[in-house]
């Protein structure tokens, strides 16, 4: 069973990541918020595969159960963000 922080730390570590929020309490269901620069010119499903590299193996192996993903560019970020609630 995996934390929402430890997540958060798995996918801050490997992306350079300027705002990353993972909730989930109870072990292998999530739902991740992550801003990256990265993301500039990159498809959603690209952005969503960036994202999930950084978790390794633990998505396929069912250790993650599931992680529901919005991924935004900092630009699209500061539009959002308030109608998230952050």
């Amino acid at each position: 069973m995996f934390q929402a922080s430890e997540i958060e730390r798995l996918i801050a570590d490997g992306l350079d990541c300027e705002f990353v929020d993972v909730k989930g309490d109870d072990g292998v269901h999530f739902s991740a918020v992550v801003v990256s620069p990265l993301f500039e010119g990159i498809s959603l499903p690209d952005q969503h595969r960036m994202v999930k590299a950084t978790l390794g193996d633990r998505l396929d192996s069912g250790e993650i159960h599931a992680l529901g993903l919005k991924t935004y560019t900092p630009a699209r970020w500061t539009t959002v963000r308030s109608s998230l609630g952050y």
